[in-house]
């Protein structure tokens, strides 16, 4: 049998320009299992006021952080793909996106095609979220009900162990008074119709914790990248950022374990406009863990993790 292996991330779009920007936009924000609010009401709000707000903003911020090859995203995938697939060449490996190109669909029949017989969705998400899998698992499952699918990882072995080298390397080399835990936030009231997502970051929180042989007081679990006026999960990164050096730390390390690769929101909601946000709170040094992005430990790490699947 021969093992076909599609790893899923989110979507990027074609350029920064904001003719790629919007429909990539409009295909991602209308998700019914991202927004969750009447799809008539909801295209009204979307067309009149957030895309044409929304576009311009959007693309300025994939401006400053593209890179030569293309959207980091998609270049980081992509490597992640050509890693995995030089360390398993039994495996035929691809990539796709759930939003944008290339698409689930036509990766799921081009891995049929070249021979896969049993095929392992592997979205790039460690936590489950309606917000993120759910979508996949429907967009694989109507291409080609016959893929397994891997829900979630927020604890395995490999991951955590990944994660929390990746890490060390930062904390032990400086001192640091806290490591914050950044996760993409979701609205609160996803969490009270069932969404496993935030049970999920606490997990992951507490492995990392024993992992590093940190305290509860060396450590902070935070929230991001907030949309609308909603609440969403907190405490919210920004705000904890802004109150951190009001009770002495002043040196802050920031990981985003939800987050395998490199994408607008730790490149720019991070890297840029949240360590503006600690110094000008009276923060000293504000670092940034990069995710694994092409390390080859992250390949490592989805071949233990889909080695489990392999049937």
């Amino acid at each position: 049998m021969t093992t076909g292996v599609l790893l899923v991330n989110l979507g990027t779009p074609a350029s920064p320009n904001n003719a790629d920007v919007k429909p990539y936009l409009k295909e991602f924000l209308s998700d019914p299992n991202v927004i969750h609010v009447p799809k008539p009401i909801w295209q009204v709000i979307l067309n009149g006021f957030i895309l044409p707000m929304r576009t311009w903003r959007s693309a300025t911020f994939y401006r400053e952080i593209w890179l030569e090859e293309g959207s980091p995203l998609t270049v980081y995938t992509a490597k992640l793909a050509e890693n995995l697939r030089n360390l398993r060449p039994d495996w035929l490996v691809d990539y796709a996106m759930t939003y944008g190109s290339p698409t689930i669909p036509d990766r799921l029949q081009q891995l049929r095609e070249n021979g896969a017989d049993d095929i392992i969705v592997v979205p790039l998400f460690p936590q489950y979220s309606t917000t993120t899998t759910k979508t996949i698992v429907e967009k694989a499952t109507a291409a080609d009900p016959n893929t397994q699918i891997i829900l979630s990882y927020e604890t395995h072995p490999a991951y955590i162990e990944a994660l929390a080298e990746k890490i060390k390397v930062d904390w032990q080399s400086n001192s640091y008074d806290k490591l914050m835990l950044s996760y993409h936030g979701i609205p609160t009231s996803y969490v009270r119709q069932g969404d496993d997502y935030l049970k999920q970051v606490n997990a992951t929180t507490e492995a990392l914790k024993t992992a590093l042989q940190l305290d509860d007081n060396q450590i902070v679990q935070t929230f991001q990248s907030k949309f609308g006026p909603t609440p969403w999960l907190k405490p919210y990164t920004s705000h904890v950022l802004t109150e951190l050096p009001i009770y002495g730390d002043k040196n802050v390390l920031v990981a985003t374990p939800g987050f395998v690769i490199d994408s607008l929101e730790t490149l720019n909601e991070l890297k840029i406009t949240a360590a503006q946000t600690f110094k000008a709170a009276g923060g000293d040094r504000f670092s940034l863990v990069s995710p694994l992005n092409a390390d080859p430990a992250l390949a490592k790490m989805y071949e233990s993790i889909v080695s489990d699947y392999v049937r």
